[in-house]
C-alpha cells in the first residue's frame, strides 16, 4: 500500500517533501516544490511546447539527466516522440506546459529545466541563438561578465540585439531570439560568427577554442548551443551549492550583480512585480546576410575538436614510440 502523500496540489501527490535536497543545496525537497510553484507563471512560457531534459537528484545518487519520459508517467503528462540520431533511438520527451506537470516532475526531484531552442511542431527552426559564456577554472563570474559584453557589442555592430541571464552556475548565457526565416544549420553558423566577432573584439579576454587546453585562461565563447542542444532555463534552479536560480539581469545590472544573488529563497521575492526575462529579450530578429556568410566558413567546433585530439593522440604515440 503505497504511504499517504504530504501534501497534494493540482491533483498531483506530493511526497518525503522534508528530505534534503541533495548535498551543499541548503534546501529541502518542499523549498522546491515551493519555488517552483512560486515561480511557475514565468517559468512555464520558456517550457511550454518545447521538449524538455531534466536533471534529477535522487538521495544518495549521483545527479542525472532524464530526457525519456519513465514508463510511470503520468498520461496526463503530455510527450513528444524524436528520433535521436546520436543514440538511434526514439525519445519520448515530456512537454511541461502546465503548473500540474511542473509540480509531477518537482515530485521526481527534477532540479534543472533545460528546454531545447526548438519548439515541438517546428523541429526545423530554432527560435534563438544562445552563446554560453564559460569562465576558466577558478575564474570568477566578473571574467564571464567582460566576455558578456564583447558579445553585446558583436551583436551591436552586426545589427542585432540581446538579452542576458546567469546561468545560475559561474556563466553568463546571452540569448538573440530570431525570426524563422533561417534552417537550424544557418542559426548555427550565425552563431558561431558572432562568437568569432566577440573573439576579435577582445581576444584577451575571450576565446572560441573549443579544446580546453587552448583557451589559455581565457573565457570561452561557446557557440554549440544550437540545433537539438538543450539550455537551462531562465529561473531554473542548478544543482550548485546554495541551489541558485539562472536569472535574467539587464545588461546595465551586470557588474553589480553575482550568481549567489539569485536563489530558491530569494528569487520568488524579486519576480513579484514583473516578469524580468520577457521584458529584456528583444523582438525575433532578421538574421543579416554577412553574418551568415562568415558563419558558413567557421567549421563546426566539436568536428575540429575531434579531428584535433585524433592528431595529438597520434603525434603522442609516435612521440612515444621514437623514445
Amino acid at each position: 500500500m503505497a504511504s499517504k502523500p504530504d501534501e497534494t496540489r493540482d491533483g498531483v501527490d506530493l511526497t518525503n517533501l522534508d528530505q534534503p535536497l541533495f548535498d551543499g543545496a541548503e534546501a529541502t525537497k518542499r523549498d522546491l516544490v515551493d519555488y517552483l510553484d512560486a515561480v511557475h507563471e514565468r517559468l512555464l512560457p520558456e517550457l511550454r511546447e518545447r521538449p524538455l531534459s531534466v536533471i534529477r537528484v535522487r538521495p544518495g545518487q549521483q545527479p542525472f539527466m532524464q530526457k525519456n519520459v519513465p514508463k510511470y508517467t503520468p498520461d496526463w503528462v503530455k510527450t513528444v516522440t524524436v528520433w535521436a540520431e546520436a543514440s538511434k533511438r526514439e525519445v519520448s520527451y515530456a512537454l511541461c506546459d502546465d503548473r500540474r506537470t511542473l509540480l509531477w516532475f518537482a515530485n521526481q526531484r527534477a532540479v534543472e529545466y533545460h528546454p531545447t531552442l526548438m519548439r515541438a511542431e517546428r523541429w526545423d527552426r530554432v527560435t534563438h541563438l544562445v552563446l554560453d559564456l564559460d569562465p576558466p577554472e577558478g575564474e570568477t563570474f566578473r571574467m564571464a561578465v567582460q566576455a558578456a559584453q564583447l558579445v553585446r557589442q558583436a551583436l551591436t555592430d552586426s545589427g542585432l540585439a540581446g538579452a542576458v541571464k546567469t546561468s545560475g552556475a559561474k556563466g553568463v548565457h546571452v540569448y538573440v531570439p530570431i525570426d524563422d526565416k533561417v534552417s537550424i544549420e544557418d542559426a548555427a553558423a550565425a552563431t558561431r560568427a558572432i562568437a568569432a566577432r566577440a573573439e576579435r573584439i577582445d581576444p584577451a579576454v575571450a576565446t572560441t577554442a573549443y579544446i580546453k587546453e587552448d583557451r589559455e585562461g581565457k573565457v570561452f565563447v561557446d557557440s554549440t548551443r544550437s540545433g537539438g542542444a538543450t539550455v537551462v532555463a531562465a529561473y531554473s534552479p542548478r544543482i550548485r551549492p546554495g541551489t541558485p536560480v539562472s536569472f535574467p539581469v539587464g545588461w546595465d545590472e551586470l557588474d553589480n550583480v553575482s550568481p549567489a544573488d539569485f536563489t530558491l529563497r530569494s528569487v520568488p521575492g524579486l519576480l513579484a512585480t514583473a516578469d524580468r526575462w520577457s521584458a529584456e529579450l528583444p523582438a525575433p530578429q532578421t538574421l543579416p546576410e554577412d553574418l551568415l556568410e562568415e558563419g558558413r566558413a567557421i567549421p563546426i567546433a566539436r568536428v575540429v575538436a575531434m579531428h584535433e585530439g585524433k592528431r595529438r593522440a597520434r603525434a603522442k604515440r609516435a612521440a612515444e614510440e621514437q623514445k
